[in-house]
């Protein structure tokens, strides 16, 4: 099933998809475009912790001329940083280079602690997207992205919809898209990532508590370009649907 939160006539509400449509938690069926959409995340589980992965895809470690990293590379992210689907990322003036990045994320459904790999999708309650923007600008370090570069407000867009871990059969073989003013600009697979999901839920549950609404973002594959003000991007994931963010 794919879940949403979204803002009706000044409520805020959760909805399921239907038949194209959204089915909001009072009964009423409303248009996709008749909402705003916040990020598809419970309000009695929201993320304590955002962790996000650098250079998890072999092809974009490549791509910026780096070998890629033996274990994960991993920076936090603050809660304010997130946005929902149809909603504006501003591009700081002066700015020469910001990217888009396509992330499948994964959302913790349950406490979890020195997880093993083979149980590690018992504690996901699904999946959504990310679209993680970086601003080249103001990075200092490859492997440890400063706050600039990574935590601005309104530079991680995130959803439309949160789908059940149960239909997605392998989150290990989604196809990956992203596009720029109706350009394919991206195109990517999961099964590229260097760190799978149910390592990297072995891996950071081995020395810290992940809890529920938690937020794991995966990574990119290569194909990041600028985006300037009024450029409209689409971060696609295959079963996720597409998420749509503009420039300001």
């Amino acid at each position: 099933m794919k879940h949403a939160r979204v803002v009706h006539l000044g409520n805020v509400h959760s909805a399921t998809e239907r038949d194209g449509q959204l089915l909001l938690d009072n009964g009423q069926l409303v248009a996709e475009d008749a909402v705003s959409w916040l990020p598809p995340l419970a309000p009695t589980h929201r993320p304590r912790t955002i962790l996000a992965l650098g250079l998890n895809y072999a092809d974009h470690a490549k791509e910026l001329e780096f070998k890629a990293p033996e274990e994960p590379l991993v920076f936090v992210k603050g809660e304010s940083t997130l946005i929902g689907h149809r909603k504006l990322t501003r591009r700081p003036a002066g700015v020469q280079f910001m990217h888009y990045e396509c992330e499948l994320t994964i959302v913790i459904g349950k406490t979890a602690k020195k997880v093993k790999c083979d149980d590690a999708h018992d504690f996901i309650a699904g999946y959504t997207i990310a679209n993680d923007y970086a601003i080249r600008d103001y990075l200092e370090n490859w492997y440890r992205p400063n706050l600039c570069v990574k935590n601005r407000d309104t530079c991680t867009p995130l959803g439309p919809w949160l789908v059940d871990a149960a239909d997605v059969a392998d989150p290990m073989a989604l196809a990956l898209q992203t596009t720029v003013n109706g350009k394919v600009t991206q195109s990517g697979n999961t099964k590229d990532m260097i760190f799978d999901v149910n390592f990297l839920i072995e891996y950071f549950s081995s020395f810290m508590t992940l809890q529920p609404g938690d937020l794991i973002l995966t990574g990119t594959p290569d194909g990041v370009v600028d985006c300037r003000p009024g450029d409209v991007i689409v971060t696609s994931i295959e079963r996720l649907g597409g998420l749509i963010n503009t420039i300001e």
